[in-house]
């Protein structure tokens, strides 16, 4: 009887300890395609809705937005740009736990078509997105979407 009641309270202590969400490599994929269509079909509210609260967006070139609100804030002023945007995904997989992205992402940007290559490294916990760093040339960016910078008269 004692190893019986040593038992069930060891399940309960590990049942209060275990998280409430354990994110599978194949659950972490369905979350970041879930984003990926929700950037196809440009709906935004769904883009913020799969970051945590806490989350982070880093392009690595810049600091980054952290908190659902402020990352909410930055996509909904850059949306208003987008005429049209498709991730081409090239390569998507888990590694180590970590979802690693290679794209092509092709748009229309306040009338600039363009595409830049991209990698995307997210970090996914709970469901949501912990933190999505991005890799890509910035002013190759910037020179798609049709965005004067200063830096462009500088470098040519």
């Amino acid at each position: 009887m004692r190893n019986i009641l040593g038992g069930v309270a060891a399940l309960a202590v590990l049942a209060i300890a275990a998280p409430a969400f354990a994110d599978t490599d194949e659950e972490k994929l369905a979350v970041a395609n879930e984003m990926i269509q929700a950037w196809n079909d440009q709906d935004w509210d769904k883009v913020v809705d799969l970051f945590a609260e806490d989350g982070s967006l880093h392009s690595m070139m810049v600091e980054p937005i952290v908190g659902r609100e402020a990352i909410g804030n930055r996509i909904g002023h850059m949306a208003e740009g987008i005429e049209e945007i498709e991730l081409k995904i090239q390569n998507l997989g888990v590694i180590d736990g970590v979802v690693f992205m290679e794209r092509i992402d092709d748009f229309t940007y306040n009338g600039h078509a363009g595409e830049v290559p991209v990698v995307g490294v997210v970090e996914i916990e709970d469901g949501k997105v912990q933190e999505w760093r991005e890799y890509y040339d910035r002013a190759e960016l910037l020179e798609a979407m049709g965005v004067e910078t200063d830096f462009d008269s500088e470098a040519r």
